[in-house]
């Protein structure tokens, strides 16, 4: 049931997106060097190594940890990747991974390949073996200001409360969040 409404939900919203795409796509072009999409191998379902695309906002300069490790975040964004990021529109390339399967619109946010300590403490809690989300339950308490234990912890509870009105309950919280751009530092 939950692929099922993913495949149509994302399809749906690539419809009503595509004109953003495209603009989105053009002003990456034109303000900064470099492809539009980023590519970030991700650790998916059962630990397995996915390659997640998102809209680049970072310079290709940029180190690749995750953005709340760097000292001053703010001096490797591009022109327009502060306004992506604080509206969440850096995001909706990842329909891509939800149409192939990598990802799902609710589930853990994606770790980067370098998190060990996430990776590991996901993997040690059965966290690991849901399948990554584009949104969380741990997203929308916090996102980028939550500790590694903190994230596990929502990670953990949305592990035992899963279902497809608790999901449902999460994307609308996601939006509210992402309306009033709430837990969104870089």
């Amino acid at each position: 049931m939950k692929r099922i409404f993913d495949l149509f939900f994302c399809l749906l919203l690539i419809f009503i997106f595509s004109i953003f795409i495209l603009i989105i796509s053009f002003l990456i072009k034109i303000t900064s060097d470099g492809p539009i999409l980023y590519w970030s191998d991700r650790i998916g379902k059962n630990n397995y190594i996915f390659r997640m695309p998102k809209f680049r906002t970072m310079h290709l300069s940029s180190p690749t940890v995750a953005t709340h490790l760097l000292k001053n975040p703010r001096q490797y964004l591009t022109p327009i990747g502060a306004f992506l990021r604080k509206t969440s529109l850096d995001e909706i390339p990842q329909f891509w991974s939800i149409l192939k399967g990598d990802m799902s619109f609710v589930g853990p946010r994606p770790a980067l390949f370098n998190q060990y300590n996430l990776i590991q403490l996901r993997t040690s809690m059965g966290v690991h073996h849901l399948r990554p989300g584009l949104t969380g339950w741990a997203q929308i308490n916090g996102r980028d200001d939550l500790s590694i234990n903190k994230k596990v912890h929502f990670d953990v509870e949305y592990l035992k409360k899963k279902s497809l009105i608790f999901d449902l309950k999460i994307l609308y919280l996601t939006f509210m969040k992402i309306i009033r751009r709430e837990g969104i530092r870089h």
